[in-house]
């Protein structure tokens, strides 16, 4: 898959007792420095969310509670990976499609983003994605 997506183990301090820490931090286990952070949550069940790709931004997906699948495409093939684990980050870089689907109830998805919300980096319609990848 094209800049291949991966998954990234996340600092889970604490014990089962206590409980658990878990740490995101920047040239540790996060790629990129964060400029912009954001959660999605109360999404029903049959909603799909995403459905879209960038030009140069990178982002990390958490599922901080509950769990959902991630859809990517890179025009070639397509991969789903479950989330449902918050010591487990997903790197999604630039130039893959990303859809967010069967999310569980009470599921919050955490999102760490390499650069602020600009519009002009998102492209929205898949045929325009196939076409800039080409």
């Amino acid at each position: 898959m094209g800049n291949k997506p991966y998954i990234i183990e996340l600092e889970k301090i604490g014990n089962p007792s206590l409980g658990y820490i878990t740490v995101a931090e920047f040239q540790k286990n996060i790629p990129f420095e964060i400029k912009r952070v954001y959660y999605l949550y109360d999404i029903p069940s049959s909603a799909k969310r995403g459905g879209h790709a960038h030009k140069e931004l990178q982002q990390v997906l958490i599922a901080i509670s509950g769990s959902f699948d991630v859809v990517l495409k890179d025009g070639n093939s397509v991969k789903i990976i479950t989330l449902n684990k918050p010591d487990k980050g997903l790197l999604i870089n630039y130039n893959i499609w990303r859809e967010l689907e069967n999310f569980s109830s009470g599921a919050v998805c955490l999102v760490l983003a390499s650069d602020i919300f600009k519009e002009e980096d998102y492209i929205r319609i898949y045929e325009d994605f196939l076409d800039s990848i080409e």
